[in-house]
């Protein structure tokens, strides 16, 4: 029986049910973005207003995504027990409280407590939305799952002209952070009462024991460890995006940010003609290579021209990688469910955690430059791995998904 079978035969809801939980995720995923755009609107301006140096403003970026990590590997799990609902509804609480703690923090040590706590907000919804859009759109994942990432760039684009304007209108950063908490409410209001399905690995019968199995096997080893170069390159820079570029092209970054968003928001939505024509990994291995050229040529941009340019090829070449990630860890390892679309979101976050601080660093010692240059190193090493990968396949008569075969008694986390 395939998957289409099983959703048909398992779930309980209407093609518009499954279309407004789409559209709740996309406005929750909206929500992270925005915090991310608007952090990054504000990084020197919660510098000088806490009064510290760029690897400490580092330090406090990276918690979110430490946040972020944490929430996902709990939470990626915990959506075969605890239900999607349940935990869609603790990140909106987490979102909101975060958010009204950062703009009323009183010193370093509370910026840091509350970005870690918006982090865990991010993070649970990311860890959630993914498996709730594989389970929905079965059929689909790699296509479905970057659509539903077309609206990280989305978010990105409303918080950062937000940011912007607000700037140009003389509002502080306190407001700034504020309108994060509209997108917070619609997706709150979007989730009531709703009924949300098991996700797919329970509905095929597949046990615990084979979920964490997977965790084990060679390729998702490798495939994490490229989670870490992919995360790096694309997200570590878009923070420090305003901060480098006003130094180095005299041009406000969170413009180029913005750019970089909408090709993402645009591109996002043709993954899935693209994967089939090239396969996945040939995707991937497109993106690194266009990441590598792009991210370089951004550390040597020196004004709004070249800036642009280069955030062009920067913009094409990551617009895939995280949305791509997850869709082919899903469509190789379905047995792994929720739990290896945790682990893999919170590889990433980790790998950015740990990326932002050391790229502050090198700002404060070498230049702004030098930042974005070091970590041109990262797609260069894609481009190897992927091109292997790429080969592997081929010989192998080509990237084909797994299907789940075992079918099992289905459960629904439905609303009372």
């Amino acid at each position: 029986m395939s998957i289409e079978e099983i959703n048909q035969r398992n779930l309980i809801l209407s093609d518009r049910q499954r279309k407004r939980l789409f559209i709740a995720s996309c406005v929750a995923l909206a929500t992270t973005a925005m915090v991310f755009s608007v952090r990054a609107a504000i990084l020197d301006d919660l510098g000088a207003h806490f009064q510290v140096n760029k690897e400490l403003v580092g330090i406090f970026a990276g918690k979110a995504f430490l946040g972020f990590a944490a929430a996902i590997l709990i939470g990626g799990p915990l959506c075969d027990t605890l239900g999607i609902r349940t935990l869609l509804g603790v990140a909106w609480l987490l979102h909101v409280s975060g958010v009204l703690l950062t703009i009323f923090a009183p010193s370093y040590g509370v910026l840091e407590s509350a970005t870690f706590v918006v982090g865990l907000g991010n993070g649970l919804v990311e860890g959630v939305i993914n498996p709730l859009a594989a389970t929905v759109y079965s059929d689909q994942k790699t296509h479905k799952l970057n659509v539903l990432h077309a609206w990280w760039p989305g978010g990105l684009i409303v918080g950062g002209l937000s940011a912007y304007v607000l700037t140009k209108l003389g509002f502080g950063w306190q407001i700034k952070m504020a309108i994060i908490l509209i997108p917070a409410v619609i997706y709150g209001v979007m989730i009531v009462g709703q009924k949300f399905p098991a996700t797919e690995r329970v509905t095929s019968g597949v046990s615990a024991r084979q979920m964490f199995r997977e965790v084990l096997r060679p390729m998702f080893l490798l495939l994490a460890f490229c989670m870490v170069l992919t995360a790096t390159t694309e997200l570590a820079p878009n923070q420090w995006m305003e901060s480098v570029l006003r130094n180095i092209a005299h041009t406000p970054g969170i413009l180029v940010l913005v750019y970089i968003s909408g090709l993402m928001f645009v591109m996002r939505h043709f993954a899935g003609a693209i994967a089939h024509k090239i396969s996945p990994i040939g995707l991937l291995l497109g993106s690194s290579v266009l990441s590598a050229i792009g991210l370089f040529a951004l550390s040597y941009a020196y004004d709004a021209f070249t800036a642009f340019a280069a955030a062009t090829v920067f913009g094409i070449g990551v617009c895939y990688f995280w949305p791509t990630m997850l869709g082919v860890t899903s469509e190789l390892f379905p047995r792994g469910g929720a739990l290896l679309l945790g682990l893999m979101g919170a590889i990433g976050n980790v790998a950015i955690d740990r990326a932002l601080p050391l790229m502050g660093k090198i700002y404060d010692e070498y230049g702004a430059a030098q930042a974005f240059r070091y970590v041109t190193i990262a797609p260069i090493l894609l481009v190897v791995i992927f091109g292997a990968m790429f080969v592997y396949y081929k010989a192998r008569g080509g990237y084909r998904a797994v299907k789940i075969e075992q079918l099992g008694q289905a459960r629904q986390d439905v609303a009372p």
